[in-house]
């Protein structure tokens, strides 16, 4: 009951992010793949790389530094940022009722265009940032679409609409592409768009089609590659919760707004008026012999339970007892089986626009505006919706990355503190892979004037168990081997100008030693012979 780690889940009834069933009943999935972190890397830089122990070595590149965690001080409340961000993901999910009539505009002239560098790094910055009380964030719009030169026409629609719609198109439950998977469909949308100008960063001859596809998907493909290793790496080393176990956890404490009232506990959830609150005598929630009286209720979406036929039924929104608070997910899956810090969706997404505004040469979808058509009534999965037909769009492609990451906080998935250092290491990855994919279309690999193996001796060749390697450069250059299938055997080790290598546990064979340096990139090759 750790309220700053992850918690497995109990399921009756699991089926996985792949459609595939658990194989018998009161199931708990282990954490998936908290180890990817030692996965070789595409573009990601040496120099970002730390080994951190939490229990087990984690490899972990670009840290941000740890998430929030619970504060025991009796006087924190909503002040406490753990408690704030877990409340704003409880807080929306009361915006999940199409029977609420606020509408909004879902258009690129109201939604979008936030700069990066603007993202919030304090808590007073999140706060401004995320609209607690009625959703999304601070983004202001496009006002001109820059392929028309007209404004952006709007397009009213329910929240609860929109944010039911997000938390199911963005999703990875089961029958879901999962967030690369989307980012590789939107590729193949801006390749087939008629507007499209196939030239490599926007720049330089017209590509033909096949080579078009090649370089955006070997750039795309790498980006997505190292956000997992990147993001699963910290994830692994965190262990962090997700919001149904913080959320039930806290619920399940009490109140922490004060003291002179019932059920306080410095780990319970603040009070808020219409949204948290005390069960008090004469409550519908109350029992039938009070038993749940000074308990904790939350104004959310009611849960599965109250869907017995999703093409019929809506859960809607009311009052619930906090202990049973639920993520908008369909009861076989709820939360992804891992750690939740930092947010997949939100550095996969943010990765791949970054790369396709690079290989486009422009942030913008093709004629300025990405769409995607969504049916009345057959869309949602899990229950009856949207009510009303409407169009996703997205100016930019950081527009739609956007868009995903917020989708998971309507979806209960993550807190806002999953969410922004993994849209600031997506970018940097985005960028990264880009840069990299660039010296193998240009050849800068295979240029000789670039090979440093000319000036390195290594011996004895063949060798035993001890390597030698001298040299004269002034750049700092790492050494990593790889076996003759490719597969890296050592992690990178930085060289003095006179360095001896133990490498006595390495298997007798065939292997090339690569050169590289702070940037990952390969400086040079050498065959080498383990006896």
């Amino acid at each position: 009951n750790d309220p700053n780690r992850w918690q497995p889940l109990n399921f009756l009834s699991f089926v996985d992010q792949s459609g595939n069933p658990a194989p018998h009943p009161n199931f708990t999935p282990e954490f998936l793949s908290p180890e990817w972190g030692s996965v070789k890397a595409y573009c990601l830089k040496t120099q970002d790389l730390q080994i951190l122990n939490n229990g087990f070595d984690c490899y972990v590149y670009n840290d941000p530094g740890p998430p929030v965690f619970i504060q025991n001080s009796n006087e924190d409340g909503i002040d406490d940022p753990y408690k704030w961000h877990f409340a704003l993901v409880a807080s929306w999910s009361s915006q999940l009722d199409p029977s609420d009539p606020t509408e909004i505009d879902i258009s690129p002239g109201a939604l979008g265009n936030y700069d990066l560098a603007n993202y919030p790094q304090t808590f007073a910055e999140y706060q401004a940032f995320y609209d607690f009380n009625n959703g999304g964030d601070a983004g202001s719009g496009h006002p001109i679409n820059p392929s028309t030169n007209a404004p952006y026409a709007p397009q009213m629609v329910k929240r609860a609409d929109y944010a039911r719609v997000l938390a199911e198109f963005w999703a990875d439950g089961p029958d879901s592409e999962t967030p690369p998977g989307h980012w590789f469909t939107l590729m193949n949308y801006v390749s087939d768009h008629p507007d499209v100008v196939k030239k490599l960063g926007g720049t330089g001859p017209l590509l033909s089609d096949l080579e078009w596809d090649v370089k955006c998907y070997l750039t795309l493909g790498g980006a997505m590659h190292d956000s997992a290793v990147n993001i699963w790496g910290l994830k692994g080393y965190y262990d962090y919760l997700r919001p149904i176990s913080a959320i039930r956890y806290m619920a399940g404490k009490g109140q922490s707004t004060d003291q002179a009232l019932p059920s306080y506990d410095p780990h319970g959830l603040p009070l808020i008026p219409g949204k948290i609150e005390l069960i008090e005598i004469g409550d519908p929630l109350a029992g039938g012999s009070n038993e749940n009286v000074g308990k904790i209720k939350i104004y959310a979406w009611k849960g599965p339970d109250f869907i017995s036929d999703p093409t019929t039924d809506v859960a809607g929104v009311d009052w619930i007892i906090g202990t049973h608070w639920w993520p908008y997910q369909r009861a076989s899956f709820v939360t992804p089986p891992f750690a939740g810090y930092l947010s997949g969706h939100s550095t996969f997404s943010r990765a791949a626009a970054e790369t396709l505004t690079q290989l486009t040469g422009d942030p913008f979808f093709p004629g300025g505006m990405g769409t995607f058509d969504i049916a009345q009534d057959n869309f949602l999965v899990f229950e009856k919706g949207p009510s009303q037909a409407f169009t996703l769009q997205w100016a930019t492609y950081r527009d739609a990355s956007d868009q995903t990451s917020l989708s998971r906080i309507w979806g209960g998935i993550h807190p806002p503190i999953d969410d922004i250092k993994g849209r600031i290491i997506g970018e940097k990855i985005g960028i990264d892979a880009f840069n990299l994919s660039l010296t193998y279309f240009n050849g800068t690999l295979s240029n000789s004037e670039n090979d440093i193996s000319q000036d390195l001796k290594i011996f004895p060749v063949p060798f035993k168990d001890i390597l030698n390697i001298s040299h004269q450069l002034n750049e700092t250059i790492y050494i990593q081997l790889v076996s003759f299938d490719g597969k890296r055997v050592t992690e990178p080790i930085a060289l003095g100008q006179n360095d001896q290598l133990n490498l006595e546990a390495l298997s007798s064979g065939i292997y090339f030693a690569q050169f590289i340096d702070q940037n990952n990139n390969i400086l040079g090759v050498k065959k080498l012979i383990k006896n």
